[in-house]
């Protein structure tokens, strides 16, 4: 005789079940998703590394690049010499992309929206690129067969420009954490002045790069005016600045047998 004990207890619908009827296992019990962490203060917009910042910069640069060489082939098709305009708003975008870019994969910590160097290099050097954009406009709207040698000054303006990018570009890849857009005076845990690489042949090959790189530009765009202005002002400004590198150098006790 059976007893209470052995009787099969009656299933309780709301009991969990092994299997739905449909023969569908359940799902297991609902975990909340874990609270996302919080933004760091530096990533908030208007902070040294907004993230608004950063992608907004980026954005226009891009979309600064692909009309400004959209426009420069259009305009060589149609045999315009023209097309150095936005030819050199296309190498503007580039090297103000790759500073940013240099620095986010090669000196994180460094990457701060001043990166980009759209603002942070001053006036003058905002003033000398608009001058340079209104007389290649003018000289070639105007005067347009007024031109000394076009075929050499290309070549060589695109030789110097191209070199001149590497160059500033690869400084930055070797030198990684060390290199920095502003002068220190402090020294960070961890700096080593760089002394190898194209750094055992060039002391400042940054300033190297850049230099030819601009007067590269001039000449792609044929501008007798700006060639001579650009030469003068990154002259006056690499000369202060290398003399500023050697008083912090001192400071920081590194000067011996370095380049920087």
């Amino acid at each position: 005789m059976a007893t209470a004990s052995t009787l099969p207890r009656p299933s309780n619908p709301w009991d969990p079940q092994p299997t739905h009827a449909n023969g569908h296992t359940p799902s297991p019990t609902f975990q909340p998703t874990p609270p996302l962490p919080e933004t760091h203060p530096s990533n908030l917009p208007h902070a040294p590394k907004s993230l608004s910042g950063i992608s907004i910069r980026a954005f226009l640069l891009g979309t600064a690049f692909g009309l400004s060489l959209s426009a420069t082939v259009l305009l060589i098709q149609n045999a315009s010499p023209l097309w150095r305009a936005p030819f050199f708003l296309s190498a503007l975008s580039l090297f103000h992309f790759l500073e940013y870019y240099t620095t986010a994969r090669y000196n994180p910590s460094a990457a701060t929206t001043s990166a980009f160097l759209l603002s942070s290099n001053g006036r003058a050097y905002n003033v000398a690129h608009t001058l340079a954009f209104a007389e290649c406009i003018l000289h070639y709207t105007l005067l347009p067969s007024l031109n000394f040698l076009p075929g050499l000054s290309l070549a060589l303006g695109f030789g110097m420009l191209v070199v001149g990018q590497a160059t500033r570009t690869l400084a930055m890849v070797q030198a990684g954490s060390n290199f920095n857009h502003f002068v220190q005076v402090r020294k960070k845990q961890g700096h080593e002045l760089v002394t190898d690489g194209i750094y055992a042949w060039l002391r400042h090959p940054s300033y190297f790069g850049f230099w030819w790189w601009g007067l590269g530009t001039q000449m792609v765009l044929g501008n007798g005016i700006c060639f001579v202005g650009y030469t003068v002002v990154l002259w006056g400004f690499f000369k202060r600045r290398i003399e500023s590198e050697y008083w912090a150098l001192e400071i920081l006790g590194e000067l011996e047998g370095g380049a920087c």
